[in-house]
């Protein structure tokens, strides 16, 4: 047990931060805390008193503050917020190393981020909602706490998800190691081998998005079977969809385009199919992939044909169909000399994007390609990387052209 751990522990553990206006971090901070330990007492102040002894954060330019000038920084760049430092020496007595650097990576930089530069972020945002208005009158502690009571909640829940999803991902792996060694003296590409049959609903997509596997069977809880397709790998689109007249039918409808005694429902986004019998779940799948017929895209959003013949050397792109899509010409803009700023109003700037981006997803890319005009390309590429969607750029190195795809994720 470290030492910070011991003082958080510890009969009549306190400890200290600053008063006034508060925000995610002092926030997500004592939630952290009262977390660890429920009893610790939490006081906030514009000074610390000199006789303090317990743990102090975000004030008095400790180990746990960042407002000193030689805060620290961590290799990707970003710097710490008192969140960020007391989660560091925390975190893997919490989720253990891996997990936490994964919630350090997806949780607790976003709110340090905002701390330190004011970047917009939802979840700091809500938190600093609970500030009570400008004209109130009296101590905000209350309000405080209010909102150390619902991050305390967010964080459980978010600790309780990733230990979830890391028990899914290991009995996952187990049941598709044992599925694919079923198969492993058959032929290597068995139709059968790309249904897995899961005991039980479990959380999947993610980890099987790198395999081979195209669909999933499960029992489902109101009885009967569900079917889901699996995403490709850096896609959002599925290694084999259900044929299109399925989509949308129920009972009787359903059952008669499909020849499927038990087939129950497929929704209209194609995302989940029910039968009432695991042999009709298998057969539906099976009719899928018999079916299916995709022929992969590309959009090219502002590129040149001649990015074209090094798009077609993408891995299990040769025989991808490139769609141009050009950029719209450049709004109407208020000049000043050589600065200019659009003259479009916010939501019909907003509503601009938004068709554009419509306009590439009715294809169904899996990946788009962007230009070299950044200034139109970038509010697009900032949308589509929102959705998962892959972006590729050109770039040049050591005299040869290469393709990069920017990560995905807000």
């Amino acid at each position: 047990m470290n030492n910070l751990l011991n003082k958080i522990h510890q009969q009549n553990a306190t400890a200290f931060t600053h008063s006034g206006k508060f925000h995610a971090d002092d926030v997500f901070s004592a939630a952290l805390l009262l977390y660890l330990n429920p009893e610790i007492t939490i006081t906030r102040g514009n000074r610390v008193p000199d006789d303090f002894g317990g743990i102090v954060f975000d004030i008095g330019r400790g180990r746990y503050d960042h407002h000193q000038k030689d805060s620290r920084v961590r290799e990707n760049g970003i710097a710490y917020a008192a969140f960020g430092l007391l989660w560091e020496e925390l975190g893997a007595e919490i989720l253990g190393e891996e997990l936490a650097d994964k919630f350090d990576e997806s949780f607790v930089q976003p709110l340090d981020n905002n701390d330190n530069t004011g970047e917009k972020n939802e979840l700091a945002s809500l938190i600093g909602n609970f500030n009570p208005t400008w004209d109130a009158e009296g101590s905000n502690d209350e309000a405080f706490f209010q909102a150390v009571s619902v991050a305390g909640m967010i964080l459980e829940n978010k600790f309780d998800r990733y230990r979830g999803n890391e028990r899914a991902d290991k009995r996952v792996e187990e049941i598709y190691e044992r599925h694919m060694q079923a198969f492993h003296d058959r032929e290597k590409h068995c139709e059968d081998a790309k249904i897995l049959i899961l005991p039980e609903f479990v959380p999947c997509q993610k980890f099987l998005s790198e395999t081979s596997i195209a669909f999933v069977i499960f029992p489902s809880n109101r009885g009967g079977y569900c079917i889901q397709p699996q995403k490709k790998e850096y896609s959002m689109n599925y290694k084999c969809s259900f044929p299109a007249e399925w989509l949308g039918l129920e009972n009787e409808e359903l059952q008669e385009v499909t020849g499927l005694k038990t087939a129950g429902f497929c929704h209209k986004g194609g995302f989940l199919m029910t039968t009432g019998e695991l042999v009709d779940a298998v057969q539906a799948c099976k009719l899928s992939m018999e079916q299916f017929h995709e022929k992969p895209v590309i959009v090219s959003f502002g590129g040149d044909t001649e990015y074209d013949e090094l798009i077609h050397q993408l891995p299990k792109l040769q025989a991808a169909e490139i769609i141009h899509i050009d950029i719209q010409p450049l709004p109407e803009v208020e000049i000043q000399g050589i600065y200019a700023e659009v003259s479009m109003e916010k939501q019909e700037w907003k509503a601009r994007i938004k068709e554009q981006v419509k306009q590439i997803l009715r294809y169904k890319p899996e990946a788009v390609f962007v230009g070299e005009n950044l200034f139109a390309a970038y509010p697009i590429v900032h949308a589509l990387r929102k959705k998962h969607i892959p972006v590729l750029v050109p770039a040049e190195k050591d005299g040869q052209k290469l393709l990069i795809r920017i990560p995905s994720g807000s």
